[in-house]
């Protein structure tokens, strides 16, 4: 997500708070923050994942994956990254899992 992307999110989250709209739910503002910060994290769990030892044994990026999640802030589809050996197992949220703890949602939320 880029800084001009950012920016708009946070307009719109204020008008929905200056007009009294929930920023949770299909067209929240808060869906599309939370989906930058949750694919952000998968990037940097890939990265510590693909140190120096496994790109030296032929281990890299191949491309990203999408997946539906569904939270208390609505569903939306991320991006997930994916390795050639297909050896990545992301904590945050981990493979084949498409709901959003309510209590990691709370976590990342009072952040």
């Amino acid at each position: 997500m880029t800084q001009k992307e950012l920016d708009k999110l946070q307009e719109k989250a204020l008008a929905q708070l200056k007009s009294g709209e929930s920023l949770f739910g299909k067209d929240g503002a808060f869906a599309p923050m939370l989906k930058s910060f949750i694919e952000s994290a998968l990037q940097a769990e890939m990265e510590a994942h693909l140190d120096d030892e496994q790109r030296k044994g032929g281990n890299k990026r191949n491309g990203k994956g999408r997946k539906t999640i569904k939270s208390s802030a609505g569903a939306f589809e991320i991006d997930t990254p994916q390795d050639r050996q297909s050896n990545f197992d992301p904590q945050l949220i981990k493979k084949r899992e498409t709901v959003l703890a309510d209590s990691l949602s709370g976590k990342i939320i009072g952040l």
